[in-house]
């Protein structure tokens, strides 16, 4: 399967819920907690429902057109905003995209930049795979002459637990084609500056 075509199929493993809600009661209740409680007996088949929703990407055909106007600057979409699950502690880290490329021959459906990201981010993820995953994506979906991702995100696995640093927000940029090698260009994506 090519890069394009993982870009619209959805995962076929199948959900077993009955055992999803199974564990998730067997662990409630490991941790002392009683699921007779009115506020607890329906908490097992919600928190499936909620993983499920946050990990089962959606389906979307990318929408791309023929650059006939020989379009050749960045285009930038920012504050897209995201919600993903840390793989390492099942907590939402969540924050804002900046989503740029560089057309080459195709130009893209700007709703479809923000779905890329949407797409991605529904899964168990670290945030460096996450920003790869998708400039890899639009790399190789719309064969760009470049592409820029930067992700600013605070990550509730370190704002709420552990060293509990509130509002800290980690950012990740991942940069293809000329933009790789461009500081001017990078610069226009990370802060919408102009460069010199």
């Amino acid at each position: 399967m090519n890069a394009s075509t993982a870009l619209h199929a959805l995962a076929d493993d199948p959900v077993d819920r009955d055992r999803a809600e199974a564990a998730v009661a067997e662990l409630l209740t490991a941790l002392g907690h009683d699921l007779a409680r009115e506020h607890l007996t329906e908490t097992p088949r919600r928190v499936v429902d909620g993983l499920l929703e946050l990990t089962t990407p959606e389906p979307f055909a990318m929408t791309t057109f023929a650059n006939d106007t020989g379009y050749d600057d960045l285009v930038v979409v920012r504050g897209i905003r995201f919600t993903s699950l840390c793989a390492h502690h099942l907590l939402p880290f969540r924050g804002e995209a900046v989503v740029a490329y560089l057309p080459g021959e195709r130009l893209v459906g700007l709703s479809k930049l923000a779905r890329v990201v949407e797409r991605r981010a529904r899964g168990l993820q670290v945030q460096e795979s996450l920003t790869a995953q998708i400039a890899d994506d639009l790399d190789d979906a719309l064969a760009p002459r470049g592409v820029g991702v930067v992700l600013r995100a605070e990550h509730l696995c370190m704002s709420i637990r552990g060293v509990r640093a509130p509002e800290s927000l980690t950012e990740t940029a991942a940069f293809r084609g000329v933009v790789a090698h461009d500081e001017r260009l990078q610069g226009r994506i990370l802060d919408g500056r102009s460069g010199s």
